[in-house]
This record gives structure tokens, C-alpha cells and sequence, in this order.
């Protein structure tokens, strides 16, 4: 394939050694001329293991062209690649004025050419920025529609400076956001045959994907820092401790927990994070990221209250009360936090929960029912068609087949529910389902 690749960073010096080392003609296009020369001559403009072999070995192949002139390498390819970098400006917000200068070039280049051309963004993009930014710039400057003239994609890149060649042949998946069948299909010609998924996706999921990977590594980079000053603070063995945690690839490292839901409350985590909390302070240490996630789930709590008062409804009912489907622990749930703060609203509650039943309650159960709601023998109720059939709002805090049954069989056209588990089969219910942030 030819391909021209804007850009050359990391990022795009390293695919365009590559893909030149798979077979494939690669244009490469750089203001910097001092990065052009280098490539020219067969050397690395980036200090990366691999990389003074590799280019030495491509530019003898004869494969790799450089140029300044964006245009021509358009017109002489039938791929571009924009690996271009957008930095932060002053203020934290993305620095986009090359690609958006780049996007210009590309689209008056693409207005001169016949066949479609492929324009695959590999720059790390503000979440709306190709549909919403972009393409309206190439769009009028080549005179040509996405779909039609030219077709335009999202592909994020996860190299890892200083192994960004091994990343390249070996990456964790294949991540494409495309409109269109066309740049998906080219994309796999180029990325099929690595050793991983090939994963076709909205063009905004992909560049959201890219800020949550990054964000979630920089989480988890501070979790094992913070861990590991209160761990010095305690006479622990950090690096012990992140190695046993690591070993749990059925919760701590899987997809466990990763699921967009409500809060969380239960017997262990609340208080566990408080006491982490209580730890550091005692010991004077700093744990800014642990400290803020019962802030985080408190505000989480919020969303769901606003969601039911701007309803403007009085008779609201609640599908489960425990802190999760399953269990009748009320320790701190959630749901009863949200149903304790509608009642001092002077809501009308009725509860349904197949685990909770008054007489059943023991233990700690039965003392935090006494301490927060006393009163929930007068809103439990043992038939959900009751519930459902007395309320105006639902608040669906259970998952699973019964409830969905129930929910399909019972719930009106007239009435809103507050789901707060993604319900499956929404479309089974005849009410206006709303989700929590969703």
C-alpha cells in the first residue's frame, strides 16, 4: 500500500519504519527538515530501542520517501496516517493548531485527486474533534463529502516510548473508529495480521477510549505510589504488597468493577477507605487519589437525587435496597442513602427488594435499618407489581431476570425509570427508561 504519514515523532517515525519494514511504500512528511534528513540518510530522529537498525535497513530498501509538502504526498498516496502532535496549551486544553493547519492541506490535496483517499487520525483527539472539527475543514477544502470524496477514521496508537517496536508488533488490540466500511477494511489490510483483536468502533468511542486508557494508567501509576507511601510509613514492603494485589486476576487486574453503575457502599469498601484514609493522616502522608474516592462516590450519589427530583414526581418507587443484586446487606448501600434523602424530601416511598424482609433482618443489618430508616416496615413490600403500580418514578437498583420480567409485564407508558443497573431488554419496557449517566 502507499501511505503517507504526517508527523514524525514518535509515534509516526516508528510506523513509518514499520510499515515500510512490512512491504509498504511510506511517504513521510515533517516540517522539520532535520528529521527529514536523518531519515533520508537512514537514522532515527527518535532515540528508541530498535529503531537505528530498522531505519538503516529501510531507507537501503528503497521504500521510504521525505518531503515538507503535505499536498504531494496526499496526491501520491492512498492512505495518510496523522501522527502530528497536539500538546496542552496554557490553560490544560488541547493545542490543536497543526492538525487543524494540517487538515486544511490534507483537504485541498484530496480536492485534486480522483480516487478516495483514507485520512486516519492517530493523534490523540479531544473526544468530537474529527466529526465535529475536522471534517467540516476538509470537507471545504477539498469540495468533497466524508463517505463519498474521502473517508475519515480514528485509530489511537498505544507505543510506549522505548518500546515502541515491540508495541507496534505486539499491541494489546486494534482499535478503529470509522463511519464508514472503507477505512476499516484498509486499516485491517495494514493491522490484520497482528496478534491481536481488531476492534471496529464509533469514531467518538475511540478517541474517548485513548483519554480513559491514559487516565486509567496515570490512576493506576499514583494508586501504587500512594500505596506505597503509606506502605513506608507502615514498615510494609511495597513492592510485596502491589505483587500479591497483582496476582488477583479475577477482580483487581480483569474487568471487574470497570462497568458503569452506581455508587458503591457495602460492609468492606466504605470503610476500608476511611480507615486507609485515617492511616495516612496519622502518619502524616499524603494520599491525595485515595482520599477523594468516597468524594467521588458521594457525588455520584448526588446525580442519581437530582435525577429524581427534577422529575417533579412524589411517588417513587425503589426495585431493590441492598447495595448490590443478591445480598440483603444494607450496610451503607447506596440505595438507602438515596431513599433516606428522598424521604426528608417528603417523597412518597415504596420498596421492593426479594432479599430484604423485615422479619428476615439480623445482625448489623437489622441495627443499620434502626438507625436510618426505622420506618421501612411501612415501605417494604413483598410484590413488585404493587411497587410499580403506586409509583410515578422507578428506581431500578436490581439486576436481573425476574425484575426485567416484572418490569415488562407491569411498567406504564406514563411513568420514568431511573435505571441505575443498565437495564437488558429496555426496550421490553413500556416506560420512558432514563439512565444514571447513560
Amino acid at each position: 500500500m502507499k501511505i503517507s504519514i504526517f508527523g514524525l515523532g514518535y509515534v509516526g517515525a516508528v510506523s513509518l519504519a514499520c510499515l515500510s519494514r512490512d512491504g509498504h511504500d511510506v511517504v513521510g512528511v515533517d516540517i522539520d527538515r532535520a528529521k527529514l534528513d536523518l531519515i533520508a540518510a537512514g537514522k532515527t530522529p527518535v532515540v528508541e530501542e530498535g529503531m537505528v537498525d530498522l531505519m538503516a535497513h529501510v531507507a537501503a530498501a528503497g521504500r521510504v520517501v521525505v518531503t515538507t509538502d503535505a499536498q504531494q504526498a496526499v496526491r501520491d498516496t492512498d492512505i495518510s496516517l496523522v501522527c502530528v502532535g497536539t500538546p496542552s496549551a496554557a490553560n490544560g486544553s488541547q493545542d490543536q493548531s497543526a492538525v487543524l493547519r494540517l487538515a486544511a492541506d490534507i483537504g485541498k490535496a484530496i480536492g485534486e485527486k480522483q480516487a478516495p483517499h483514507v485520512v486516519v487520525f492517530r493523534s490523540t483527539l479531544v473526544p468530537g474533534t474529527v466529526e465535529d472539527v475536522l471534517r467540516p475543514i476538509i470537507e471545504e477544502a477539498s469540495g468533497k463529502k466524508d463517505g463519498e470524496g474521502f473517508f475519515l477514521s480514528f485509530q489511537p496508537e498505544f507505543l510506549r516510548e522505548g518500546s515502541s517496536i515491540r508495541d507496534y508488533d505486539k499491541p494489546p488490540f486494534t482499535i478503529v473508529g470509522a463511519n464508514h466500511p472503507e477505512p476499516a477494511n484498509r486499516l485491517r489490510e495494514l493491522f490484520g495480521h497482528l496478534p491481536c483483536k481488531f476492534i471496529e468502533t464509533s469514531v467518538r468511542s475511540a478517541e474517548m477510549m485513548k483519554y480513559c486508557c491514559n487516565n486509567f494508567h496515570a490512576l493506576k501509576i499514583t494508586f501504587a505510589n500512594e500505596t506505597a507511601r503509606l506502605c513506608d510509613a507502615l514498615g510494609v514492603d511495597a513492592f510485596e504488597v502491589m505483587d500479591l494485589v497483582c496476582q488477583d486476576t479475577q477482580l483487581n487486574i480483569s474487568r471487574a468493577y470497570l462497568r458503569p453503575g452506581f455508587a458503591f457502599g457495602g460492609s468492606c469498601l466504605p470503610k476500608d477507605l476511611r480507615a486507609t484514609a485515617h492511616l495516612a493522616k496519622i502518619h502524616d502522608v499524603e494520599i491525595p487519589v485515595l482520599g477523594s474516592i468516597m468524594q467521588s462516590n458521594r457525588d455520584h450519589l448526588e446525580v442519581a437525587i437530582a435525577k429524581v427530583l427534577d422529575s417533579g414526581k412524589r411517588r417513587i418507587g425503589f426495585i431493590g435496597l441492598s447495595f448490590k443484586t443478591g445480598t440483603d446487606d444494607l450496610r451503607e448501600s447506596p440505595l438507602v442513602n438515596l431513599a433516606e434523602h428522598l424521604i426528608g424530601k417528603g417523597m412518597q416511598l415504596s420498596i421492593y427488594d426479594p432479599e430484604v424482609t423485615l422479619s428476615r433482618l439480623l445482625g448489623a443489618n437489622r441495627r443499620y435499618i434502626e438507625t436510618h430508616l426505622p420506618h421501612i416496615g411501612d415501605l417494604l413490600s413483598a410484590d413488585i407489581a404493587e411497587v410499580i403500580a403506586k409509583s410515578d418514578v422507578l428506581v431500578l437498583g436490581l439486576d436481573d431476570e425476574p425484575t426485567q420480567r416484572a418490569l415488562a409485564q407491569h411498567c406504564r407508558a406514563d411513568q420514568t425509570v431511573l435505571d441505575l443497573v443498565r437495564v437488558r431488554n429496555r426496550g421490553d419496557i413500556r416506560a420512558q427508561v432514563t439512565g444514571l449517566c447513560w
